[in-house]
């Protein structure tokens, strides 16, 4: 790594440890990792504001203040009639970059700054504000979430590398990625405030790393996943693009490789299909497809793909939905609207991926490599020599999507991945003409499981699951075991879907900005009406299962007295008719989303 990209810290240390006083009027976050500044940082628990002061005051009362042990403040959220302090009281690091260590969050936790919600002027309001206490109790379970005091884990290799001086003497959170930077809505009160050694930037994604031998050489190979935060959210709940351009499940990946003083870099990028479309939960199995906006679909794609030209360079653009069936929809509205963005810089390449490798012949992901090598050898990756001197730049990326941009999705990127560093270690002379990554056991098994875990990490954040086809990954080859997890993770999949995704995706927008909350009631959650309003599954569940019970029972006492018969009818009757009143109102009998408006 060259000596310029040592240099990307900042001038300004954040804080690595501090303690958490809950005193009865206040919160006092004091530094506790030696740092010099003898300020402590006073959050109200009456209104939220926030101040540095010099000391601790005593407190009047006789109650002895609890404390906690934190690892870095995520920022502040504001609701109603008070905020919230979020804050990380467990972390775990997970490897190094740049020479720094890379910190997982283990633990988030949330400490309301109201007292009381004595000064709520309504019933409704405070019924509100336990809505959203509730829904940020979500929110800590957040998973995904990585950090580092020193390192600046939302810019690629190549963007620190052409990082200036001025830029580097930043602190973090000025130097961040926005569209990468978790917590960029939280610390905006913070940020108010020239609070700089308490902003810490957090990056939701995946961090993985590992070393190896190839003969007397020692590579290291890192892998890193940047979740966008633009649209951000559940599986189900986010699909498609929003007016702007921006897609759900947007994730950058960087493999970086570092061997012998040379540093070789690739990003690839996901996201789903760049088109107005959705896919609501209505306990079926696989909701249908619904295209949206059909005139606007255009100029939604050429926003999405305008926006990834100036970031990345040329795209190749690889979609791997099935032709027919309801993703074939998709698939040719996609494919007729790319016609009008695709260029010198703009290329679009189908490749059906179920009906060329099936469930088990991933290999067959060779004819596609066939097809985009051209363009990844000579634009998709940066490869730097001992000083740091750029002997590849790389000027363009592969964009790689299915319908959920995860399982498929993550088996075409490894193959991807794979090849490109194969090629990077013949380029500076590691490997031979024909040798692989395969060559080496060691090292294979070990890069096998950093993309495995990576593609479990991403579909985590967006399914609740690990990712499905993972043993492929993993192994090299399907197995037994992992097709009876894929059925398993499907089906886990299904009830997260349909039954905890929307107060998920509510808090995933409450923490990201994109519902803003005042006191104005049209900006609370939605109320419940109609049917919503008593539409209750675990109800109706029991209500099925009660009315087979007595079916049963009095079909059991026929025999004895043929009036049962007609009794065992009418529960049947009933049993059946409440299923089929549910089957045909499933989206409201699912858990949905009830905050809809978005950030201006």
């Amino acid at each position: 790594m060259s000596m310029m990209m040592e240099k990307v810290e900042s001038g300004q240390k954040l804080y690595t440890k501090m303690r958490l006083w809950e005193f009865p009027n206040q919160y006092v976050i004091e530094p506790t990792d030696g740092s010099s500044s003898g300020s402590y940082l006073s959050v109200s628990r009456k209104d939220g504001s926030i101040k540095l002061i010099d000391e601790i005051s005593e407190s009047s009362t006789v109650r002895v203040p609890k404390i906690f042990t934190i690892y870095g403040v995520a920022g502040m959220l504001r609701l109603l009639e008070g905020s919230y302090l979020l804050a990380i009281t467990g972390r775990e690091c997970v490897g190094s970059y740049l020479g720094h260590p890379i910190f997982k969050v283990s633990s988030l936790k949330v400490f309301p700054c109201d007292c009381s919600q004595r000064n709520i002027p309504s019933e409704q309001q405070k019924k509100t504000e336990i809505d959203f206490s509730g829904i940020l109790r979500v929110a800590e379970k957040t998973t995904g979430l990585f950090f580092s005091y020193d390192a600046n884990l939302t810019l690629s290799t190549q963007r620190l590398n052409d990082l200036g001086d001025e830029s580097r003497s930043l602190p973090l959170w000025r130097q961040a990625e926005p569209r990468f930077l978790w917590n960029n809505y939280l610390l905006e009160g913070l940020i108010e405030n020239k609070l700089d050694p308490y902003l810490l930037p957090i990056v939701q994604g995946s961090f993985h790393h590992f070393e190896s031998a190839i003969g007397k050489d020692i590579i290291e190979i890192t892998l890193i996943a940047r979740r966008c935060t633009r649209r951000n959210g559940t599986r189900m709940w986010r699909r498609g693009a929003d007016p702007d351009g921006y897609v759900a499940n947007f994730v950058e990946t960087e493999q970086i490789m570092k061997i012998n003083g040379y540093t070789g870099s690739i990003v690839q990028v996901r996201g789903s299909i760049p088109l107005p479309w959705q896919q609501i939960v209505d306990l079926t199995y696989k909701p249908k497809y619904e295209l949206l906006n059909h005139e606007e679909a255009p100029r939604v794609l050429e926003r999405h793909f305008l926006d990834l030209r100036k970031k990345y360079g040329s795209v190749l653009a690889i979609d791997l939905v099935n032709e027919h069936g309801g993703e074939g929809r998709l698939c040719e509205k996609y494919g007729k609207t790319m016609q009008h963005v695709s260029g010198n810089d703009v290329r679009y390449l189908h490749f059906d991926f179920h009906h060329v490798c099936g469930h088990i012949h991933f290999d067959r992901l060779s004819i596609l490599y066939d097809q985009i090598s051209d363009f990844i050898e000579r634009n998709g990756y940066l490869l730097l020599n001992e000083k740091g001197e750029k002997m590849k730049e790389q000027l363009g990326v592969v964009r790689t999507n299915c319908i959920d941009c995860l399982d498929r999705t993550n088996v075409t990127q490894s193959m991807i991945g794979r090849n490109m560093l194969e090629f990077q270690l013949r380029r500076i002379g590691i490997f031979g003409a024909e040798e692989t990554i395969s060559s080496h056991p060691n090292l294979d098994d070990s890069y096998k499981i950093l993309w495995a875990n990576h593609g479990d990490d991403i579909s985590t954040q967006y399914t609740g699951t690990p990712a499905l086809k993972g043993d492929f990954v993993r192994f090299g080859h399907r197995t037994m075991q992992g097709i009876v997890n894929d059925g398993v993770n499907a089906l886990m999949r299904y009830y997260l879907n349909n039954f905890c995704d929307g107060t998920k995706q509510d808090a995933i927008d409450l923490l990201q900005g994109h519902f803003i909350v005042s006191a104005n009631r049209e900006h609370s959650p939605s109320q419940n009406q109609g049917i919503e309003a008593i539409a209750s599954f675990p109800l109706a569940l029991g209500l099925v299962l009660t009315g087979f019970f007595f079916t049963l029972m009095s079909l059991t006492q026929v025999r004895y007295d043929f009036k049962h018969l007609f009794f065992s009818l009418v529960w049947a009757s009933i049993s059946v008719g409440i299923a089929a009143f549910v089957k045909a109102n499933g989206r409201v009998f699912s858990n949905r989303p009830r905050l809809h408006k978005p950030r201006c």
